[in-house]
């Protein structure tokens, strides 16, 4: 079997609003090869940029699009393909975009490896140690006490057992955020787990945002709400900033999100001293590297809970690498409600019962296949190299 191609799918809402939600546009990677089996990824991120890294020209030796070192070999060969690509953009990648970009493509090899042995990924993976994990769901933050209640009621009466509440209005008064979170305990009860995502950042056309010790004002000001976890409270690179946090906090500080590549996550275990790794099988690397990094977390005593937010092929392939490794804790389900999350994979992709508990798909690969109808009314364009 050999790769004959590999395209690239843009797909994008009408009107992208400047809120922060990533499922208002998507990146679809298909991997065609001469069996006619096609493998699907997809990347979070931004969509041009991706697919400018995959499809670009040879420059030199070590510098060329990453569908260029593709074509014409076995898609079973993953971890060495993983390593092709690597070396192939080392001058413009190592970290960022092109290690996003690479996950994309991962994702798509895998999803050809399973189909072509007729067996789902958690099983190339080495077997199952669980077939269900409780999912959480993952929304963000409403502008108000009042709504943040309900929307917490919402997904407690829909039988989920903890919830995120991200973004949204948080990130500019320490006050008026503690009161959103006093709101969503107030609702959740004592028995639901609520997980905090400040957001590090509130755009680029304002500043960073908090530094450590305003973060560690909220901290200790939505500590008597019992909060599962603080989660990206801080840009990705200010790791002394994490440690303080982490050192001046009942409550455990979470992120992941914004990092590639599991030397980033070793700073960000090691200087950074979370207590959650949140790798994104999207962006750190695909399923290959997420591995590799949930075991170092496991190495350190970590739980790994990986991010989730785009569609449903991201919560399914998640599942995946949550059924095999041991130091999972909680699928996230995000529940934006765009055409990428809810229809671009035949639903959300996963399933989650009455119990708040998500279940493992068995089909071949990944498991979802790509709604062409979808596709068809929000592309923006397609494009392939081969």
């Amino acid at each position: 079997m050999r790769i004959t191609a590999v395209e690239t799918i843009v797909l994008r809402v009408p009107d992208v609003l400047h809120i922060n939600d990533s499922a208002q546009d998507a990146i679809v990677i298909r991997v065609h090869t001469d069996a006619g089996i096609t493998g699907v990824g997809e990347v979070d991120s931004s969509p041009e940029v991706i697919r400018a890294i995959i499809e670009a020209p040879r420059s030199h030796r070590v510098c060329t699009g990453l569908a260029h070192v593709l074509i014409g070999e076995d898609p079973r060969d993953i971890e060495r393909l993983w390593e092709r690509m690597y070396r192939a953009s080392v001058w413009y990648g190592r970290r960022g975009a092109a290690i996003q970009a690479m996950s994309g493509i991962d994702l798509a090899l895998w999803d050809i490896k399973g189909k072509a042995l007729g067996q789902p990924i958690h099983k190339l993976l080495g077997g199952a140690l669980r077939t269900s994990v409780p999912a959480y769901a993952s929304v963000l933050m409403p502008e108000t006490p009042d709504a943040a209640f309900a929307e917490v009621r919402r997904w407690r009466d829909r039988g989920f057992t903890a919830i995120k509440l991200g973004w949204g209005p948080m990130g500019f008064d320490v006050a008026a955020d503690a009161a959103l979170v006093g709101a969503a305990r107030e609702a959740a009860g004592d028995r639901m787990e609520v997980m905090i995502d400040l957001g590090f950042y509130p755009g680029p056309d304002l500043d960073w945002g908090w530094d450590a010790s305003r973060v560690l004002d909220f901290a200790r000001a939505i500590e008597p709400y019992r909060p599962y976890w603080l989660e990206e409270f801080l840009p990705p690179d200010d790791l002394n900033g994490f440690a303080r946090v982490a050192a001046g906090t009942t409550i455990r500080t979470a992120a992941g999100e914004n990092c590639m590549g599991r030397y980033e996550f070793i700073d960000l275990m090691d200087r950074g001293h979370v207590s959650v790794v949140q790798p994104d099988v999207t962006r750190c690397g695909g399923i290959t590297e997420a591995l590799r990094i949930a075991h170092l977390a496991h190495d350190r005593g970590l739980p790994c809970i990986p991010h989730a937010w785009s569609t449903g092929l991201i919560k399914a392939a998640t599942m995946h690498l949550i059924a095999a490794i041991p130091n999972a804790r909680y699928l996230e389900y995000a529940l934006p409600e765009t055409p990428m999350n809810m229809n671009l994979f035949g639903g959300l992709g996963i399933d989650v019962d009455g119990d708040g508990m998500a279940h493992v798909l068995n089909r071949p690969g990944i498991g979802v296949e790509l709604d062409e109808a979808v596709v068809r009314d929000y592309q923006v364009n397609g494009s392939s190299v081969g």
